[in-house]
């Protein structure tokens, strides 16, 4: 089974753009395409995520979708496969799991938007194929706020691989993400289709996660992944205002939740993993 070899708690990675702005990455430039140009920048994040203690590594793969790459002259298969073999090397003499991680198409499906369901289809297949090929351990759908695009993310790596999957969207304040899906609607999808686990990533800290993890939690038995932002970034030194301290003693409160897979996404670091192993 996919869990028997974690502990009671699975610790996920943290942040990779902004990780990689310290190698070089620009403001627009395509973090992923430097599994090519820059592998050892993309090699060494994730060994500090390893050596923090992160039980699963997330391949830099977020955007890499043939709509995203068109105009770069690679192919998913060769950022993906690049990116897997990138993440495993990392990995190597640790017990850390690397997951592919795919991110939205950045493109609005129909009816609200232009892009078919087939083609998300299609899209998300190709990465998908491709990381199982490469050696991936499982699959991260991630940042998500339509449901419909969790389907078509979700049934392409089901169809397609056997890889599990653990698929988190992003919500708002208000409990509802952009495309107004609910936690409830999120574990009707999620649940029909097969995921392993299911939770939260992206868009805020910690605290303003509670109420609508307290919902998941109700919503379903599936184990629960949370992976909050590290607060704000300021405007103009990009730096953001949740220290590492803080964003685990705000994680602490999902432990009553039975929340079992906790890491972090934007503005966090390795520094930030050590944190979290302390609090769960």
């Amino acid at each position: 089974m996919l869990f028997d070899s974690f502990g009671e708690h699975i610790f996920y990675d943290g942040a990779m753009g902004t990780m990689l702005y310290k190698y070089g990455l620009k403001s627009g430039d395509k973090p992923d395409l430097m599994n090519i140009t820059n592998p050892d920048a993309v090699k060494n994040v994730h060994r500090m995520y390893v050596e923090a203690g992160s039980d699963v590594i997330c391949t830099n793969t977020f955007g890499s979708n043939a709509l995203n790459l068109a105009d770069t002259g690679y192919t998913p298969t060769e950022i993906v496969t690049a990116a897997v073999d990138i993440a495993k090397g990392a990995c190597e003499g640790s017990n850390a799991k690397v997951s592919l991680d795919i991110g939205p198409t950045g493109h609005v499906l129909e009816p609200y938007g232009d892009l078919e369901p087939e083609r998300a289809y299609e899209l998300f297949k190709e990465m998908a194929v491709a990381g199982e090929q490469a050696g991936a351990d499982f699959v991260s759908i991630e940042t998500m706020s339509d449901p419909e695009e969790v389907r078509a993310a979700m049934t392409a790596v089901s169809e397609n691989t056997k890889l599990p999957m653990f698929v988190t969207m992003t919500f708002e304040k208000s409990g509802y993400t952009f495309m107004g899906c609910t936690p409830e609607k999120f574990v009707e999808v999620a649940e029909e289709l097969g995921a392993a686990a299911i939770g939260l990533n992206c868009s805020l800290e910690p605290m303003e996660m509670v109420e609508t993890v307290g919902k998941l939690a109700k919503a379903t038995k599936l184990p629960l992944i949370i992976k909050p932002n590290a607060g704000l970034p300021d405007t103009k030194s990009g730096n953001y205002n949740t220290g590492a301290e803080e964003f685990a003693a705000q994680m602490a409160e999902f432990k009553n939740l039975g929340v079992k897979i906790v890491g972090g996404c934007c503005g966090t670091t390795p520094d930030y993993i050590r944190e979290l192993r302390k609090v769960f």
